[in-house]
């Protein structure tokens, strides 16, 4: 019975320890990040292929270095996920938006971090946890128009969405 129940248990360990997603993951954990043997997907076909380009070339897509990678974990189903998103650098924070091309409802990504705040981030050819939060005003209208400043298009996102307002999220790296 004991060497049955203690083989149950150290199965279990095993499952877990190869299912764990972006929240799961404890803050001291940082140092030995590997979110490119993550099993999270793109979920769409551009995606994809926007996710094989910034991997094959150190974070840069279409010789542009303005992506990250953002792994979440799904707020309804639990299962991990990747998006790949354009992004500033606040100080030490970086920015991501969750504008959904000024669709009137908010991304999923997005939903996904406001369950799950830790999330995995791949930038250039780093690859570390974060903590995501949706900033408040006024900070969040602040941030908005940094990102709209650099990437325009995002001024007409903001109009296509009214009457929702486009959160901003801030991404901190954990220790």
């Amino acid at each position: 019975m004991f060497v049955s129940k203690l083989f149950q248990i150290c199965l279990l360990g095993l499952i877990v320890a190869s299912t764990t997603t972006p929240s799961q993951v404890v803050a001291g954990e940082a140092s030995e990040v590997n979110l490119r043997d993550s099993p999270a997907k793109a979920t769409t076909a551009r995606n994809v292929q926007v996710v094989e380009e910034f991997r094959a070339n150190d974070g840069k897509v279409g010789g542009r270095s303005n992506l990250l990678l953002l792994h979440t974990t799904g707020a309804k189903t639990g299962k991990p996920r990747l998006t790949p998103l354009v992004y500033f650098a606040d100080g030490d924070r970086l920015v991501v938006v969750a504008s959904y091309g000024g669709a009137p409802k908010h991304p999923a990504w997005y939903h996904n971090l406001v369950a799950n705040p830790k999330v995995g981030v791949e930038v250039g050819s780093e690859q570390f946890y974060a903590t995501a939060t949706a900033t408040e005003e006024p900070e969040r209208t602040t941030l908005f128009e940094k990102m709209a400043a650099k990437i325009p298009g995002f001024s007409t996102y903001k109009e296509k969405a009214a009457p929702r307002v486009i959160p901003v999220i801030v991404l901190r790296r954990l220790p």
